[in-house]
């Protein structure tokens, strides 16, 4: 899941996830496939409804426990923050009709809109908002809020949920009245108000305290966005229907989403040939890579194939044995051939990662990836051996502890896991496992550092550097490698609280070159391309600059 430049483009940002998103985006989860007994999109035109899938099931519906594409782009859907962001990557009004910002860039007011109501009819106000971005801080809430740091921008924020002060109020947030929400900085952020469109940042109604299955039930979820959850039968479908007290409905076509839940690109693909399906593809699915030239050949009028600004990589755990030697770290990201991988087993013309930042991210005067180069290693099969055999005469290995890499359950990351598997053999001689998860369950062993490689996915939270860096951190929530390092800390503290850009895109290049270089805590493997099928009458989707997908001005001519 981040950065644009401190100059005007810093606030054309834009929002989403997975591993993280992630999102955090964490992306590229899965595959689809068309739920059973609902029409295709041959009716689609006439009823507005869409179908989609989602290549897993979202954990979670909570915005405060959110964090992967999956969760994003239902909850896009069911929720609306201050700002959205529009099809050219600008913040436009929410839920907030206007707002105000100080000269000094640290006072931000927002006029709430007066005709903003929830889907149960009760007035959405700025109670709301403080109410819900103080659940994401309080440390008492369980389990911890994987993207609290999001809102360390606030002032008082880090030090609320960090325990130095307890009392809320001391925290930059407050309602002046049921429609004025004031919010304090620490810093000059121009890219705040784009953040506030982040799932993290969404106001919740306030029915939800004490109440601990208000996000699983659909009878209990009270959301203020263009739709409703009216449908949750878990591993079969989800479903939103429009919302008839949203207040622009008048511009929502779509009358229903149908979402069916499915792994595989292969069924996906099949549905989406077979008219049962609208749209396929990123963010939510894949297409079968060893199909992918004929989708080329077949389809490539309803293609949407083109780079986005998100990083497909392996993620070490390096408190976890062998990995916690970084030569032994560095051996195994210099021995595998990533252009094999993208011409021949991906084959989506993604480019090659030696560095964390995909193009297309600002930088200081232009795009950080053209200012800094990813040239932070090289494949060296030779000099890969060598560090293999130093770090595991370091720990006095004569041979290697049993290695498992997890990767959650899709075609795609199966596919990709075993050429890399086979590629750590044939050079390295070394044997590797490989295991799929399903996804709740794959998440929840790298939070818990219970795995030695893992496949991970970064799709920004808005257009800045900081979103590639800030997950490193050892305060943040996202951050699954075990790795902890207070000079990391500070570089991207500086970064943060500077208002020099310049100075900024040097610390975030410092940070990089530790956490790929120096320290390999994960292992680039490609740039993503965003592959989608979109049916030709379906209009209004909007796919941002991170491939991350916007239903909800969607509709069928």
């Amino acid at each position: 899941m981040k950065r644009k430049s401190l100059l005007m483009l810093l606030t054309l940002i834009l929002v989403v996830g997975t591993v993280l998103a992630g999102c955090g985006s964490k992306n590229d989860n899965g595959g689809s496939t068309a739920s059973g007994g609902d029409k295709g999109s041959s009716s689609a035109a006439k009823e507005q409804v869409l179908h989609i899938n989602l290549s897993a099931e979202p954990p979670t519906f909570d915005p405060a426990q959110a964090q992967d594409t999956q969760a994003n782009t239902v909850l896009k859907m069911m929720y609306e923050g201050l700002v959205r962001i529009d099809k050219d990557n600008n913040p436009i009004p929410g839920v907030a009709e206007k707002w105000d910002v100080s000269s000094d860039g640290l006072k931000y007011v927002f006029h709430l809109r007066k005709d903003a109501k929830w889907s149960n009819g009760d007035p959405v106000t700025a109670k709301d908002f403080v109410f819900a971005w103080e659940r994401v801080l309080n440390p008492a809430t369980s389990p911890a809020p994987p993207y609290a740091y999001q809102l360390y921008y606030i002032k008082g924020a880090e030090d609320y949920n960090s325990k130095k002060i307890t009392d809320f109020n001391q925290v930059g947030v407050k309602a002046t009245d049921d429609n004025t929400l004031e919010v304090t900085l620490n810093n000059p952020t121009p890219y705040f108000l784009g953040l506030t469109s982040f799932y993290t940042f969404y106001p919740v109604h306030q029915s939800v305290k004490d109440n601990a299955k208000w996000a699983t039930d659909p009878k209990l979820m009270v959301t203020n966005g263009p739709f409703t959850l009216t449908t949750w039968t878990t591993g079969q479908k989800i479903e939103v229907t429009k919302n008839a007290n949203y207040w622009d409905n008048q511009n929502i076509k779509l009358t229903k989403v149908t979402m069916s839940l499915s792994n595989s690109s292969a069924t996906e693909l099949s549905s989406y040939k077979a008219g049962q399906l609208d749209y396929a593809g990123n963010p939510n699915g894949t297409i079968p890579t060893d199909q992918m030239p004929a989708v080329k050949n077949e389809l490539k009028d309803e293609l949407d194939l083109k780079p986005i600004g998100s990083i497909y990589y392996y993620v070490f755990n390096t408190t976890a044995k062998p990995f916690d030697n970084v030569k032994i770290r560095k051996a195994f990201s210099m021995a595998i051939s990533r252009q094999d991988i993208v011409d021949k087993v991906t084959m989506s013309e993604e480019t090659p990662a030696f560095g964390f930042v995909p193009p297309g991210i600002s930088g200081d005067k232009g795009e950080y990836r053209t200012e800094f180069k990813d040239d932070f290693f090289t494949e060296d099969m030779e000099e890969a051996k060598k560090l293999l055999a130093e770090g595991m005469q370091e720990e006095g290995y004569t041979t290697l502890p049993p290695i498992t890499l997890i990767y959650n359950s899709d075609d795609k990351h199966k596919k990709i896991a075993l050429a890399i598997a086979d590629m750590w053999k044939k050079n390295l001689g070394v044997e590797v496992k490989t295991e799929n998860q399903e996804w709740g369950v794959f998440l929840k062993n790298r939070q818990n550092l219970n795995y030695q490689i893992a496949r991970a996915g970064w799709s920004p939270d808005y257009n800045d550097p900081m979103t590639f860096f800030d997950l490193w951190t050892s305060t943040s929530g996202n951050n699954d490698s075990g790795f902890k390092n207070k000079e990391y800390d500070a570089l991207i503290k500086d970064a943060f609280s500077t208002p020099d850009t310049a100075k900024r895109m040097e610390d975030f290049k410092k940070a990089e070159t530790m956490i790929i270089k120096d320290q390999q805590v994960v292992l680039p493997i490609y740039y993503y391309t965003n592959v989608a099928l979109i049916k030709p009458n379906l209009k209004g989707v909007v796919i941002d600059y991170a491939g991350q997908v916007d239903f909800t001005r969607a509709y069928f001519e």
